[in-house]
């Protein structure tokens, strides 16, 4: 699903706050779709510590995701383009260990609110952008990098 800056959610769609009546297990697909603020953050490229096992962010983007427009070129095949992309149910939030801790559905699933500038609570897909929360200002294109080298593009704040 692709949003673009003048969309603003309708109020249809957020009049009954499903995100808070319902387990994330329960939501429908629209719903679910719903959640995702578009970030982009968990389209960036991340390192594994081999010895702590923690995940770091670089600031390197998928080769999928529009560095202009923000979001996934090919959101319906993106698993099979690129294998590694998380694809993220309600099933594997416990499994995954690369989710930014702004993600809506990690904080659904911790038992957390969603933050003021998350489309759903202000009715504007603009609020995440203005509030800083998504990679357009600061990311890179994969395309751009050799990605051998991907150590040397990682964050020094966590996500």
């Amino acid at each position: 699903m692709k949003i673009s800056d003048s969309e603003t959610i309708e109020m249809s769609e957020m009049q009954y706050r499903f995100w808070e009546q319902k387990k994330l297990a329960e939501l429908s697909h629209e719903e679910w779709e719903l959640l995702c603020d578009h970030c982009g953050k968990c389209c960036l490229h991340k390192v594994e510590d081999d010895e702590s096992g923690k995940i770091y962010f670089t600031c390197v983007a998928c080769k999928l995701y529009d560095l202009e427009s923000g979001g996934c070129r090919d959101y319906e095949h993106r698993a099979q383009i690129v294998p590694d992309c998380i694809v993220l149910t309600a099933g594997k939030l416990d499994e995954i260990n690369g989710l930014p801790r702004t993600c809506a559905y990690r904080l659904l699933h911790e038992g957390k609110a969603l933050p003021v500038w998350h489309p759903l609570v202000s009715g504007s897909v603009k609020t995440v952008r203005e509030a800083g929360m998504n990679i357009q200002g600061f990311a890179i294109a994969e395309q751009e990098i050799n990605l051998k080298h991907i150590k040397g593009f990682v964050l020094d704040s966590d996500l």
